[in-house]
């Protein structure tokens, strides 16, 4: 573990005694999803990690803005962290059938999602953003600039942008991926003139692949509350993850994940 990394895990320590989240654990009743967690000893996170800087790899660990919040969870709860990683399509049918029991992976809280399981947050908002090499695409002043056939833009299957193209840029030759890896491929082959995706994952690649010639055009033309999705049948769960939020929040441990996986303290829960 590198020096940076114990500061800055002493420095949440901290901040999580104050905000009174570090505790021994305590018996449950009731067949509350808390119970069976403590029990097990283990919250069970499903997470894509093909997100970064929200969840992602580096050095075959599983790492992010989303994992340090899951860990956090963990921590408040008294147990340990086990990650699960599926497609991003995967990780709500998951979740109804009780093989994990949190989902944090950049989801954005949106009514049909919220139709089948419940969201709390939002712990960021983000907007879309498009990575591409050319210049006509990234100097688009609105979204109806890029609605045309000779527009080809690629989209993580199940997103969020995926619909945002369907319903917004119909016009727009649409290509699903499985990751956003992959669609720097596709840019890079000139099979798609770009990935639409949310701001967070714009300021990564751009980051990641500085030498690639990519650009970015940003929207303001959405609103993406990025949450965290739970079972829907149990309000005790959901009440103490709104609890912990709220302590993450008022304590600035959200703006010190921002730092760490930014550079800034880009996150925000107004939409500001």
């Amino acid at each position: 573990m590198s020096h940076l990394t114990s500061r800055f895990n002493l420095f949440l320590t901290l901040l999580l005694l104050a905000a009174g989240l570090l505790t021994t654990p305590v018996a449950l009743s009731g067949a509350s999803t808390l119970a069976g967690i403590e029990k097990s000893g283990e919250l069970v996170l499903g997470t894509t990690a093909n997100m970064p800087p929200m969840t992602g790899k580096r050095e075959g660990k599983i790492v992010g803005f989303d994992i340090d919040m899951a860990r956090l969870m963990a921590t408040g709860m008294g147990v340990d962290l086990k990650i699960k990683t599926m497609a991003f399509n995967e990780l709500l049918p998951a979740l109804e059938k009780g093989e994990v029991d949190v989902v944090i992976s950049n989801m954005t809280m949106n009514p049909k999602r919220n139709m089948r399981v419940a969201f709390v947050g939002p712990y960021m908002t983000s907007g879309k953003c498009v990575v591409t090499k050319q210049e006509g695409i990234a100097k688009a002043e609105a979204a109806e600039n890029l609605n045309s056939p000779d527009i080809r833009l690629a989209a993580l299957k199940g997103s969020t942008s995926a619909e945002f193209i369907k319903v917004l840029l119909p016009k727009v030759t649409l290509t699903l991926v499985d990751d956003h890896d992959s669609a720097v491929s596709l840019i890079n082959e000139d099979k798609t003139g770009g990935l639409l995706t949310d701001y967070p994952i714009c300021l990564s690649m751009l980051q990641r692949y500085q030498d690639a010639g990519f650009v970015s055009l940003f929207s303001l033309l959405t609103y993406e509350p990025i949450g965290i999705a739970l079972p829907g049948n149990d309000p005790l769960y959901i009440n103490w993850t709104e609890n912990f939020l709220k302590r993450l929040e008022g304590v600035g441990v959200l703006d010190e994940l921002g730092t760490r996986w930014f550079g800034k303290a880009v996150v925000s829960t107004t939409g500001e």
